[in-house]
């Protein structure tokens, strides 16, 4: 084959943008590979790229919308689900997906995300996870591990984080699912899956962060880092919700897998039929 044939293009150019590329993403950072799942996906599901949306906040995860060839919007801190939810209750044909850290979806936007879960808002949520706050040093969040060293717990952090696909689950999240950023088919997949589906679909992905949470804690690298979660992976879609804790401890599991698929009406649908029944109806609504 002519060299000219294997260098002339490259299978995800309909959807990456590669006037922004090389990407400033850390060596090790599993960012890139967790942003190409999304665009394989986003080609295999068959959806239209101008229906597809991506939201985004802030930190390093956040620079995912600007990468793709879709609309996109890169939001303020925390208030990712706010501006994905007005978009898909103005355009319910759109398939809004919010790609986002852990920092700005779980900590300064963690009332967003679990009222747009009990609401069954229809948006699709990856929630990448390095544990930390990777852009602005190294700060300790809400999903840092028992133990885990960060700039701002240096003798340790000492609270119990949260356990997401067990949260998610609890209010109300229709899918539900964690992977690390090696489980590339996996991951992959289950983003297909979570394109098949209506209603607020949550994934969460383990990936590294050398500088900001590897470093402190000794785990190398980021290849040594990545092995250590993937040797800690342990695959039980079964297991029961409260076992998906994460530690720090060297015999520890990180259960993997699809824990919550199951279908509700969303959030729109109610409104459909609680409020514009009775509107339409001449009714007040009133009891």
């Amino acid at each position: 084959m002519p060299r000219e044939a294997v260098v002339a293009s490259h299978p995800l150019d309909e959807v990456l943008r590669e006037d922004r590329l090389p990407h400033i993403w850390c060596p090790g950072c599993g960012l890139g590979t967790v942003l190409g799942c999304f665009a394989r996906a986003m080609l295999a599901s068959g959806i239209p790229l101008d229906r597809h949306v991506v939201v985004s906040g802030i930190g390093c995860t956040g620079r995912a919308a600007g990468y793709l060839k879709v609309d996109g919007f890169h939001t303020t801190h925390g208030r990712a689900i706010p501006f994905a939810t007005g978009l898909v209750i103005a355009n319910p044909d759109l398939v809004v997906t919010v790609f986002s850290g852990d920092g700005d979806l779980v900590a300064i936007g963690g009332n967003h995300l679990i009222h747009a879960a009990r609401r069954n808002m229809d948006l699709n949520v990856i929630c990448v996870n390095n544990f930390n706050y990777g852009m602005t040093g190294g700060q300790l969040g809400p999903t840092t591990p028992v133990g885990a060293i960060t700039t701002t717990s240096p003798y340790g952090f000492h609270e119990e984080p949260f356990n997401l696909p067990r949260l998610l689950a609890a209010c109300g999240a229709v899918f539900v699912a964690r992977w690390t950023c090696l489980h590339v088919r996996q991951l992959e997949a289950t983003m297909l899956r979570s394109f098949q589906k209506r209603g607020f679909r949550f994934i969460e992905v383990l990936a590294p962060c050398p500088v900001g949470f590897g470093r402190p804690n000794d785990l190398g690298e980021g290849i040594d880092e990545m092995w250590f979660y993937r040797r800690q992976a342990d695959y039980d879609p079964q297991a029961a919700l409260e076992m998906l804790e994460i530690s720090m401890r060297k015999d520890s599991r990180i259960i993997c897998g699809v824990f919550v698929d199951t279908e509700r009406p969303t959030y729109l649908d109610r409104y459909r039929e609680h409020v514009l029944r009775k509107v339409e109806g001449g009714g007040t609504g009133a009891a």
